[in-house]
Order: structure tokens, then sequence, then C-alpha cells
């Protein structure tokens, strides 16, 4: 981790604890050899799961005290012991694998397991009692289930157990774990058919004929009870299961319900499984990022009032409880009405809406489940969740433009406490500076220090302050290293000086009132109480702001205008600086003329716009802007620092603004189409 006191002083101690050391990569590919425990090492509850039976002892099934005992070989199929249907199955399987051409055997074991329909479905208990029979005999051979024997195999792990008799499960699950211990290869087919269901069981499952009618929460526990046997008796396998998490994560397109469900059973994994947390936490927000993006690209091809009307749409409509589908629901996904008759953009409103239901529900389920990790933030637990986090940032979210609120765990979870306030802005601060990484990210890490710093409730004063110093230090060795040679404001050459003067103008934008050392009057008691008077600044911050937007790098022709003239206004109204003589200069300087290249990297949306002076410019981007989704917002609400108007500035407005500028909102959070300088410079 990098905190802010650490980026200012490397030599020295960082002020926050250290967090423990990260664990190594858990995506792995580990082999199977030489990781397959007993059974009786998998640490199972005796009332969740027995021993898998040895061919040598006889084996009993212990269930819970509401459930009777037996034994064995008390269970006859069609008036056969079980020791002649072991025979039987051995011979099955042996006649098949060794190729004498009598699979007449293997093929009716294999059809005994097949899903059965219609009048089939009425076998009654007694059915049950012969799978289950012949689903022990095969637990003590699948020894012999090599490759060859394949499509047995499928058969059993397609066969309808969920919703079957405890002891029959039971038995299931020591066959799927003695099938993984004996055959690696098997071992990613039987984890995928677990996993499959984490999209949702169907209530068909549960209503099976001469069996007890299961709840959908039962069905789900009993997956869960299977996945949590084989990963305890092959923990080799949590390296085959992360993959498969991955590759069987729902497509974007899919449901809310499919999401929402898929992503709730990821994280009940983790309680069993701690040594995936890392992956599977990283996998969400890897697929949610994505999610995030395509959402915002469809919400701004639609018109602001569609787009407002549809997040108020979803904020009045109360939340369906997807458990209340109705005993005869099997749909995996949500029903959807028929297009036929509905217009081309209606559908589409209805699309962009679901995305926007979907994209909330999963913030929200996260907010959900992050929570309890920083219910104590100085523990252990929550430097190490905020770790994670931090992870996700840099390596996932930063990366990603246009990523608009899977930003906000970091966002809610860094204002928790003091300490990782700074950690996350340290952070922010490290990459912006670090000349390693492509000059976009660390324009964008720069663009997060400054919506962080100035959007952040918790973010207490002297961490403001300690950032612009930072900030400050920084621009001052560019700005050397580079004022000589400089001929003019270029953002491919000197984009990192730019990004970080952006960060520091609309930061003091915001947070201006945390700059000032002292006032005698506070603002809540008198509005008014700044207007007129020669405030006192933290010392350095007029002089640093002064040496950087006065260099020869000229920043505020480069800086985003709407940022460049929300401070123009404010530095002017608290006395605190007049840039407007400069402003008018800048009108006369064209940027292409300076530009070393077109290719510069800029946070801006991809288009041939080479000779647009805009394009030469920083965007306005700034990913803490206000959160719009309309459920999950409650848990930003009170870390959000609104836009907060000035007494008297809008009346300066007409006297001292004639830079051009349109007369735009008091949020400097303006579309780059109102760019000051489009056409200004055609003399």
């Amino acid at each position: 981790m990098v905190s802010l006191i650490s980026s200012a002083r490397p030599s020295g101690s960082a002020s926050s604890a250290p967090a423990p050391k990260p664990s190594k990569p858990l995506l792995r590919r580990a082999t199977l050899s030489g990781t397959i425990r007993k059974s009786e090492d998998a640490g199972l509850d005796i009332d969740l799961m027995s021993v898998p039976p040895s061919p040598s002892k006889r084996a009993r099934v212990t269930f819970n005290p509401t459930v009777e005992e037996k034994v064995m070989e008390a269970y006859q199929a069609k008036g056969r012991s079980l020791d002649s249907i072991r025979a039987e199955v051995k011979r099955s399987i042996e006649a098949h694998v060794k190729n004498q051409g009598d699979s007449n055997g293997y093929d009716n074991i294999k059809e005994m397991f097949a899903p059965r329909r219609g009048e089939d479905e009425e076998l009654g208990e007694g059915s049950s009692v012969d799978l289950k029979t012949y689903l022990v005999a095969l637990t003590s051979y699948t020894s012999l289930l090599n490759k060859n024997c394949n499509g047995l195999v499928k058969a059993l792990l397609a066969c309808e157990w969920m919703g079957r008799d405890e002891a029959f499960v039971k038995a299931y699950v020591q066959f799927l774990g003695s099938l993984a211990s004996a055959q690696g290869a098997y071992v990613g087919m039987v984890l995928g058919m677990l996993v499959g269901h984490f999209y949702g069981v169907r209530l068909s499952s549960g209503r099976l004929p001469g069996c007890p009618n299961i709840n959908r929460d039962q069905l789900t526990s009993r997956v869960h009870v299977a996945l949590k046997y084989l990963l305890r008796l092959v923990p080799s396998a949590s390296g085959v299961l992360s993959p498969i998490l991955a590759t069987k994560f729902p497509f974007s397109d899919e449901t809310k319900k499919i999401h929402v469900t898929y992503i709730d059973n990821l994280i009940r994994l983790i309680n069993y499984a701690p040594e995936l947390k890392s992956d599977i936490f990283a996998l969400i927000t890897d697929r949610l990022v994505k999610i995030d993006v395509q959402m915002q690209v469809d919400l701004d091809d639609l018109d602001d009032e569609v787009a407002a009307a549809i997040v108020q749409a979803i904020s009045l409509t109360p939340a369906r409880d997807d458990d209340e589908d109705g005993e005869d629901s099997d749909s995996d996904a949500d029903s959807v009405t028929s297009d036929e008759d509905i217009h081309a953009d209606a559908k589409r409103i209805k699309e962009v809406q679901a995305n926007v239901e979907k994209m909330d529900a999963i913030l929200d389920l996260l907010f959900t489940n992050y929570s309890p990790y920083f219910a104590d933030p100085n523990s252990i637990e929550a430097a190490s969740m905020f770790e994670t986090l931090l992870g996700h940032f840099s390596n996932i979210i930063l990366p990603t433009y246009r990523s608009r609120h899977t930003q906000f765990l970091l966002f809610h979870f860094a204002q928790t406490a003091e300490h990782l306030v700074d950690e996350f802005a340290g952070t922010c601060v490290h990459l912006a500076f670090q000349s390693s990484r492509p000059a976009v990210l660390r324009q964008s890490s720069a663009a997060y220090l400054a919506s962080f710093v100035a959007r952040g409730a918790h973010v207490p004063s002297h961490v403001i302050r300690t950032v612009f110093e930072l900030i400050g230090k920084n621009l001052d060795v560019i700005r050397t290293d580079n004022e000589l040679t400089c001929r003019g404001p270029d953002l491919k050459r000197y984009s990192t000086f730019y990004a970080m003067t952006q960060a520091m103008l609309y930061i003091f934008c915001f947070r201006w009132r945390d700059l000032i050392t002292s006032t005698d009057t506070s603002e809540e008691e008198d509005p008014a109480a700044f207007i007129g008077q020669d405030l006192t600044w933290t010392p350095g911050i007029k002089d640093t702001l002064t040496r950087t937007i006065y260099s020869k790098l000229n920043p505020l022709k480069i800086c985003s205008p709407p940022i460049v003239a929300e401070f123009a206004k404010i530095a002017h109204h608290l006395r605190f600086m007049y840039v407007y003589p400069l402003l008018e200069t800048n009108k006369r300087i064209r940027l292409s003329q300076y530009s070393s290249g077109h290719g510069n990297g800029a946070l801006r949306d991809t288009g041939n716009g080479g000779n647009n002076e805009s394009w030469h410019q920083l965007d306005a981007y700034f990913p803490f802007d206000p959160y719009q989704l309309p459920v999950s917002k409650r848990w930003i609400e009170g870390d959000y620092v609104q836009w907060k108007s000035i007494p008297g500035l809008n009346q300066e407005d007409d006297s001292d603004d004639d830079s051009g500028e349109e007369d735009d909102e008091d949020d400097v959070d303006v579309d780059d189409d109102d760019t000051a300088t489009d056409g200004d410079d055609e003399d």
C-alpha cells in the first residue's frame, strides 16, 4: 500500500499500520497428484456427509437424528443384494473398457441414470432405492471409470439428484468425491456440473415423484454441500475451480436475476473456500466494470431526459422479489414480454432500463457483502480487504475508461477510516507520477485523485492540503525539467503535468474552504462571510499555482475549458488569483502548432479530431461525479460532497468573465461539448 506520507517522504514510515502480506496468486493450474485427502480428513460434520464406502468394509451412511439409520446391505435392487449389484457393475464396466463387444450391461446402467420424462417419472420410491444401490456400487469402482467410460460419467453427472431423499444425495456426493479422487481427469467436469447450478435451480428439480418436496434454498444448499466436500477432499481442486467460475460467469446480456443469483453463490462459496476469495472478488469486479461501461454507453446514446426518466422509473418501482416466482416457475431467466408490438425506441429503452437495474442490484449486493469486512476499519480483515480493493482499482477499474459506478466501492470503503483515505489517495498519487505507466493511466490516476479528494465528505482538511503540497512539488519538478526547452502547450509531451494541474484546479473549486487557514466567521453562520475579505490561505498554495499557471507549459490552455472557467470565477471572487488576461491571450494560441503528435493518449473518446482544438485538450473526466443508481446510492449518501455555490459569485460573472464561455451551470461537471475554444482561433 502507498500512503500520502510515504509519497511525500519515501524514506519515512507509513502512517497507517502495515497490512498483512498479500497471498500469492491463486489462479493456478495445480496438478491433482499428491493432494488427495482421505475422506475422513475432509472435515465435514457427520450430519452433513458420511465417509464414502470402501469395497473391503461394511459401509454405513449416517444421517442426522431425524432420519433413520440404515445399513447399505439391507437395500435390495429388485430382490438382489448390494454384493450382487457390485459384481454386475464391475463386470459391465470391465467388459466395456476391454472392448470385448459386450456393452449391454454398461448401457443399461447408463440408461438407468438418464433423466426421465412423461410416464417414466412415476417410478416411485423403489426406483430411488435401486438407483441408490447402483450408485453405491459404482462408488466402489470409480477407479475403473477411465476415459472410455466418459458416457456413463456424463449420465451420472446429468442425473436428477438434488431433489431426491437425503440418503440418496449423500450417496451421490460421496460418489462425486470418490470419482474426483480416483480420476483426476473428471475433476473439471464434476466441478463444472456443480457450478452450472449457480445460475439458479429449478423448482421442478425438487418435485420428483416418490421423493419429498424440496424448496429452492434447500436445493442450492445441497449444491454447496457437494462443492464443499469436494474441495476439502481434493484441496488442489480449487485451482481447477477458479477458471471454471470465470468461464461460466453469465454473459453481460443475461438478466439481472441470473447475475445476482450467480454472484450470490460465488460469495457463498467464499465462506468455505477462502483461498478463492481474491480470485472471486476480482472476477466479479472485472465483469461488473464491463457491464458498467456498456450501461453508460447506452445511457449516453439516449437523450438526457430519457436517461433521467429511466433512473426515476427504477427508483419509483418497488424491487421485485425473484423468489416469488410461484410453484410453476422453472425458468432461469426473468419472463420477457413479447416485443413484436413494441416500437424500436421503446424496446431500446426497456433494454437500457434492464441493464441499469442489473448494475444497481449487483452493486447493492457487493456493498452489502463488503460491509462486514469494514465493521472495524482498524482490523486485519479490513486491511486485507482494502488491499484487495486497491488491487482491483489498479488492475481492473483504473485501466477502464468510462467506468461510471464500480469505483464507488473504493470511494465508500476508503472513507470508513482516515488511514484508508490516506492509502487510497497515496495510491492515486503514486500511480499518477509513475513514469513507467502509460500516459493515459497517469491521467486517469490524477482524475481519480482529484475526484476523490473533491467529493469525499470524510476526507479531512489536512489530507486535502497534503495532496495539494504533493502535487505542487511534483509539478515544480516537471516544470523545472522542461520549461527551458518548452515551445508551448503540448498535451502529448507534458500530459502528466496538465493532468495534475487540472486535478488541483478541480480540488480548489470544490474544497477551497479547506485551504483557508484562518477566518473569524463561519460560513454556516454567515453564507457571505468570505465576500470582500482578504483570506489567509495555506502557505505555498498560491505560489505553487502561480508558478504552474504562468509557466511556458501554459496549462490553462490544455486543461478542460469548463474546469478552467469555474476556477477563474472562484479564484477571482475570493481574491485568490486573477487569470482572465491569460485566458484572453490563450484565445490567440493554436494548439495544433505545438502538438508533437495526434496520438496524445489523452482521456477522451476515440475519433478523428486531430484538427479540432479540443482534441489537444484534456477531457473533463472525473470518475466520482454524482452517483445515479437509485437503489445502491444509499451506501454513499453520507460520503458525498455536493456542489455548493458561492454567495455573490453569479452576480460578478457579467462584469469579470468575458473569456467567451457560455453561461454554464454552477457545477463544473460539464460535458466536453461545451468547450470554450472551439472556433475561437479563427482570426
